[in-house]
């Protein structure tokens, strides 16, 4: 296992309570890691208050001050190789994130999505889950790669629909499962258990062909 602690950078673009569970598993000292900035694309992103109560580095980086998508995202790489990242953590970063960006910290680029992937991708999940008549919904931490919402699976967590379920009950109960399986990726990672190679997670040196699935009742701590 890794002697220090992972150097961590967070991207927002939100309230940041993403973003909130790893400041907390940081202090606590459950997740072996070190935010060294977090870095929003919007000045009103309450993740940034967040950052700053927690005396975390932080920086602002909006597209306007930018010629195009590319420019951004080659400033932005620029901006996380400065803080020596060995993670890069999308807590709701709202931003569809080019090659540029993407291929340079292939393997060191992570990201949750409020759907069992490879269903459901892209936006609205809650509601196609709902318009749908699915019986079953979750989410997956992932890798991130080009190709949108298509980078291999770390974790999942499996959430049942609800008879009268709306889209904010069924959007919490989600949330709340991020909260549980989100760290744990990041600590699996930490821990130098998992990585990415050849396009496929490896989990402890064994390649993992069907990504675990959490439910509610399971006991992360002993994962």
């Amino acid at each position: 296992m890794p002697a220090a602690a992972l150097r961590v950078v967070v991207l927002i673009s939100g309230h940041g309570s993403n973003l909130q569970i790893f400041i907390d598993g940081q202090n606590s000292g459950h997740l072996p890691i070190d935010i060294q900035a977090v870095i929003s694309n919007r000045a009103d992103a309450y993740g940034l208050v967040r950052a700053e109560r927690a005396g975390i580095e932080y920086e602002i980086l909006t597209q306007r001050d930018f010629a195009d998508r590319e420019h951004y995202d080659r400033a932005l790489r620029d901006r996380v190789a400065h803080y020596r990242a060995e993670l890069v953590i999308m807590a709701g970063f709202m931003r569809i994130l080019t090659p540029v960006f993407v291929c340079a910290y292939e393997g060191r680029l992570i990201n949750i999505h409020p759907s069992l992937l490879p269903a459901l991708r892209g936006l609205h999940t809650h509601e196609r889950v709902l318009q749908a008549g699915l019986s079953e919904h979750g989410c997956s931490v992932h890798y991130v790669t080009p190709e949108l919402d298509a980078g291999p699976v770390i974790v999942q967590a499996r959430v049942p629909v609800q008879q009268g379920d709306r889209v904010e009950s069924l959007q919490q109960r989600v949330q709340r499962q991020e909260y549980r399986i989100y760290p744990l990726a990041v600590r699996w990672i930490a821990e130098g258990r998992i990585e990415l190679r050849d396009g496929a997670v490896w989990y402890q040196g064994r390649r993992q062909d069907q990504p675990p699935v959490v439910t509610a009742d399971d006991d992360l701590d002993r994962l």
